[in-house]
This record gives C-alpha cells, structure tokens and sequence, in this order.
C-alpha cells in the first residue's frame, strides 16, 4: 500500500517535532550541567577561601564586631549567646525585672538561692548567701558579674575579670606588651577600678591568634594551672601555647574559666590549686596543705571552701575526655554553611543542638539520647539532694553544739568533716552539667559527701 501525500507530510512533522524537542531536551541538559559545573566551582572556591579579609586583624583589636567583618558567619552565632532557653536541669529562664539606678537590667535568670534555700544555710556568711542565680550565655558574663549584688557584700578584686571579660589586650596593655605582669597588676585592683580597663565579654581575640586563626591559651592562670598540674605527671616546663594538641585546645580554650581556681594572699594572683591532681581529693588536699579557707562558716565556725566552676576537672574524670572528645565538638560542634565548615560559635547545651552535638557519634534517635541524658542528671540530681539533707543535719547539730556552749577546739573534727562534705557537694553543685560531663565521678563525690556529713554527726556524738 502507496503512502498517500498526507500520511507523508504528517510523518514528516512529527520527525521535526521530534528533533527539535531532542534538541530543547538536550539544550536544557547542557544549561544545568554547566551551571551545575558552574556551582561546584563556586563552592570549590569558597570552600578554598573560608573567609574574605576586609580588615586586618591584630592584637591591638578587641572589639568581636571588627573581626566579624572577616568571620561574619562565626560572629552571627557569637551573638546568639543572648538567648537564654532553660533544659530540663540547667540553662536559664528570662525573667523580667523592674529596672534601677544601681541595676539597669530588665531581665535576670532565675535565683538559684530562692529555689533552694538550703544553699543559703551551706553558704552562711559568704556573699553567695546573697546572691546567685543561673548563668546566662557567654554574651552576658561580664554584665551578670558586674552588677551581681555580691559586689555590694563584699569587695571584690579585680581578679575576677580574668574569667569574666576580655582582658588579652588590657592585661597586655597594664603590663607594657607583658600578658603575666599586667595580669598581676589588674589582679591587685579593686573590682570597678578594674572593670574600667575593659570592654567585651569573652571575645575572638581571647582565643584566637590573629594573624593565623589558631587557637591559642590567653589565661594566665590556666597556662600556669597546667605547668603545675603536668609537673604533677612528671613533665617539667610545660609550654601549653607550643606542646598541646590541636584537639586538646579545642578543650583547654574552654578550660581556660570553666575550672576551680582561688585568690592566693593580699596579691590576690588567681591561682588553678592543681599541682596535685585536678580530682576534687586532690585540690581539697592542695587547700588543706596551704591552710587555705574562703571563709568562716557563721552557723558553726568551719574553715569552708566555695567551689568555682569545675567542668573541664569534672569533664577531664569523664568517657568523653577519655576518649578525646573535646569541649567544642558537644558545645561548639562544627556545622555545613554553604561550602564551607565551621564550628558552631553559638555556644550552648548538647540537648539544644543534638543532631549535630550528639548523633555525630551516638546513631540513636534524638528522643533516645535526651531520655539517656536526663535519665543520668536526675538521679545525679536526686543524689545531690540527699548530699544536700545530709549536710543541712550536721550543719544544724554543729550549730546547736556552740550555743550549747561547746569550743572550736572540741568541735574541730566536726567541722573539718563540714569542710569535706561541703566542697566535695558543691563541686557537683558549681559543675554545670548536672553529673553529665563524668556521671560516675559525681556520683562517687556526692556518695563521699553523705559520708563525710554523717560522720561529722557521729563525732559530735
């Protein structure tokens, strides 16, 4: 059978119509493979140039805001520290205040002493009977210590801004381009003297060398912490800036003012009491050997010690430290923006930020692991309770033993044990994580602790 001039005609327009479909067909996938080449160059370059330098940096640069104009994406998370979200045992809640002339903030965390008045009995006569409330993120550390009504208890020095504020480029100024000299003179001044040298919280520069980036120890207390403490394992000499690992800065950066420290004589030179180890029984046996007390205890006369903040000992007892998990990789994980990976500098609880704090390595849902996490903070939690009631009894028979008009010198078993008891719960009690940086470790403190209080009772029996 002959094709007829029609059937041609339309065999002929579908063979065009094909073609040129083919060739639009064809045309498209050359324009997305191009731009796709074109995208993956794009992200190769960022990922080359992970930042674009606007401003040069120095040591003679503070200000976060400055070195944001080259880390932009690092400086947005540096701001987020204002957030205040509470977790089931820790973070801070944002409580709204009436503002004052002496205080001009409108929101506070909560009080830690009026949720538990307890604390006030363990600290009798200590500024911390008076105030102290849940820590806020990093961007209120020096505005929180500056207007605590502990500076109107008591006169603090101006030791207090090596934790507290970012003092590289002050103490290097008071000290004539010497970091350990204008340490020790700020260190000697009081408090609002003080407060008048500096400017930031903590910043980039208290972590950051400026012209590489590395991470780098600004503390002198900590650099000098860790020659005593390594001198301790038999290493003299330690140099923490030139013999640490790259992964150990990643902890000792943190390390430099999450840890328990004290002011040692009319110097007042913030010292890190580790040169015998940095467990609880090796610091108490430190403050015991120097004779060392932070104050009298003004219900029963006991030589008693306030623990600091002792994450990184705490954390240094624990499975992360042991093995090789640092600080920033739980707090300041590292994260996808673009082509390019950085760490998280908003810096906050794991259980905010699980997916990427926890399920790097721990391949369990994220209901699985709060459940496991808050699991561990609530018998910690419980444990402290009844360290917490087991000391509030012997405090209570030690006072009733004075006004019964027993001396100092037949009650000095007593209070020694009061002493023990007291440091090792608020070792657990000042350590922010609820138990959760070493939960064995805190559960044996808090364990002692009982003890210690129940064996005061006895000795006053």
């Amino acid at each position: 059978m002959t094709d007829t001039p029609n059937s041609i005609k339309k065999s002929r327009g579908s063979n065009r119509r094909f073609i040129l479909l083919t060739a639009v067909i064809a045309t498209l996938a050359t324009i997305a493979g191009v731009a796709l080449l074109i995208n993956i160059f794009e992200r190769q370059q960022e990922g080359k140039n992970p930042f674009y330098r606007v401003v040069d940096l120095t040591d003679e640069i503070d200000d976060p805001e400055v070195w944001g104009k080259n880390f932009p994406l690092q400086y947005d998370d540096y701001k987020r520290t204002v957030d205040q979200v509470r977790t089931r045992y820790g973070g801070s809640e944002a409580l709204p205040r009436t503002p004052t002339s002496a205080d001009p903030r409108n929101v506070v965390s909560q009080s830690k002493i009026e949720e538990d008045e307890r604390l006030k009995i363990m600290w009798a006569g200590y500024a911390f009977s008076k105030d102290f409330r849940e820590e806020r993120g990093h961007a209120f550390m020096l505005e929180d210590q500056t207007l605590t009504e502990r500076q109107q208890v008591v006169q603090q020095p101006g030791t207090c801004m090596h934790c507290h504020a970012s003092v590289y480029l002050p103490y290097k100024k008071l000290g004539n381009g010497d970091l350990v000299k204008g340490f020790e003179v700020m260190n000697q001044m009081p408090y609002f003297e003080a407060r008048k040298k500096v400017s930031h919280p903590v910043a980039c520069i208290d972590c950051h060398d400026p012209a590489t980036m590395q991470l780098r120890i600004t503390r002198p207390g900590f650099i000098e912490g860790m020659q005593a403490f390594k001198a301790s394992q038999g290493v003299a000499s330690y140099d923490v800036n030139k013999m640490a690992t790259r992964q150990e800065m990643r902890s000792f950066v943190c390390g430099q003012c999450h840890v328990e420290y004290y002011f040692k004589g009319p110097e007042k030179r913030l010292v890190y009491p580790w040169s015998k180890g940095l467990k609880v029984e090796d610091i108490l046996a430190y403050y015991d050997e120097i004779k060392f007390k932070d104050w009298t205890h003004k219900d029963t006369g006991a030589p008693a010690l306030k623990a600091q903040h002792p994450e990184f000992e705490m954390w240094n007892q624990g499975i992360h430290a042991r093995s090789g998990v640092s600080c920033a990789d739980c707090h300041m994980p590292y994260k996808r923006q673009g082509a390019l990976k950085i760490s998280d500098h908003h810096v906050r609880s794991p259980l905010l930020n699980i997916n990427r704090s926890c399920q790097t390595c721990h391949k369990w849902p994220e209901e699985e692991l709060r459940a496991r996490v808050e699991t561990i903070q609530e018998r910690n939690f419980k444990l402290r309770n009844l360290a917490m009631d087991a000391l509030m009894d012997l405090i209570s028979d030690l006072k009733r033993a004075r006004e019964a008009g027993r001396t100092d010198g037949e009650l000095a078993t007593a209070q020694d044990f009061q002493r023990k008891a007291q440091f090792y719960l608020d070792f657990v009690e000042a350590e922010n994580s609820t138990g959760m940086h070493a939960p064995q470790e805190a559960a044996r403190i808090l364990g002692e602790s009982i003890d210690f209080s129940r064996k005061g009772q006895n000795a006053l029996r």
